[in-house]
């Protein structure tokens, strides 16, 4: 087993991402883990469920291990092993309702994690892998720092430093990533595909006019981030993070939810028919999103309601694979 040290460009301007650290600090927590570092893929997400769909039969490999970016891993397919696949460069990457992201080789970080998961109750999961991630990447911030937030259901925020109260206006800070999670059954198994995309580092321009001043980087807060090294900061705790889910639930995550999360107390609109507008007022012990309106409180929980601040700016791609 083999694989590329260090986390610099090399002269070619390939990142070193050294998977094999990676397989080795995240495989005894994951047995018969494989750790992939592909060049390009349309959608980590994609590549994974598509894998898994394949019959049985198809199957030609034995345990984990790592690969650098350009090898494929046939060992993975139409198993329930998991799988950390990351893309250097995404082509075709989505989010919530199908919509699409912009993503530049360098400036972001694309990873998908698959894994069989078996918790009672899947209500909260994408909070939890929210709270995983920002503790991981901002474990606490200074009053004068921009601090990360997590937007209902799937998003990461980089919001104002707390000394400096809301801007002008209106709005509540701007993206940092997003979470697209999702399923598929197999015999008596789910697998469970956690998409992360992350903006390590100001994507390049020209910029859509709609995303100007809308998308914060994490090297706003560290100055010296890049890809590798921002996975390697955030492999083990979503890993252990997911552990802690299927054995607690939503409840293990919760407070820490509360104490990072961008709408609580905020006046909202959703697509909810039944709360199109009101205040939000955090979440409950699932997770759904609690909403007061003129006719009383709501409990929101569908994957097909956006959320946005009235007075902010609209609701923009999330960073999903």
């Amino acid at each position: 087993m083999t694989a590329a040290r260090g986390t610099v460009p090399s002269a070619g301007g390939r990142w070193h991402w050294d998977a094999q650290a990676l397989w080795a600090q995240l495989e005894p927590r994951l047995p018969g883990l494989s750790v992939e570092v592909l060049a390009r893929a349309p959608s980590t997400n994609t590549v994974l469920l598509e894998r898994a769909r394949v019959a049985p039969h198809a199957r030609d490999g034995g345990g984990g291990r790592a690969a650098e970016a350009g090898e494929r891993v046939g060992r993975r397919q139409a198993d329930m092993q998991p799988c950390l696949l990351v893309a250097e460069h995404q082509t075709a990457g989505r989010g919530r309702l199908g919509r699409g992201w912009r993503s530049a080789r360098g400036a972001s970080l694309t990873f998908s994690l698959a894994l069989p998961l078996a918790p009672a109750d899947w209500s909260g999961l994408s909070l939890a892998v929210g709270v995983a991630l920002a503790d991981a990447l901002q474990p606490e911030a200074a009053p004068s720092t921009p601090s990360i937030a997590l937007k209902w259901p799937n998003d990461l925020w980089l919001a104002p430093p707390a000394e400096q109260g809301p801007p002008a206006d209106g709005s509540l800070g701007r993206k940092l990533g997003g979470i697209l999670i999702e399923t598929l059954a197999r015999g008596s198994q789910r697998l469970a595909v956690i998409g992360v995309g992350l903006n390590v580092a100001p994507l390049p321009e020209p910029l859509p006019v709609d995303l100007h001043g809308r998308m914060a980087s994490i090297a706003e807060i560290d100055p010296g981030a890049n890809a590798p090294a921002v996975l390697a900061r955030v492999a083990l705790p979503l890993v252990e993070a997911l552990h802690n889910f299927e054995r607690d639930g939503f409840a293990a995550f919760a407070e820490r939810f509360a104490a990072r999360d961008l709408l609580r107390d905020q006046a909202v609109r959703t697509t909810a028919a039944d709360a199109p507008e009101g205040t939000a007022r955090g979440v409950d012990a699932h997770g759904a999103l609690l909403i007061d309106t003129a006719d009383g409180r709501h409990a929101i929980t569908s994957g097909e309601v956006s959320v946005r601040p009235v007075g902010g700016p609209d609701t923009i791609p999330s960073p999903a694979p």
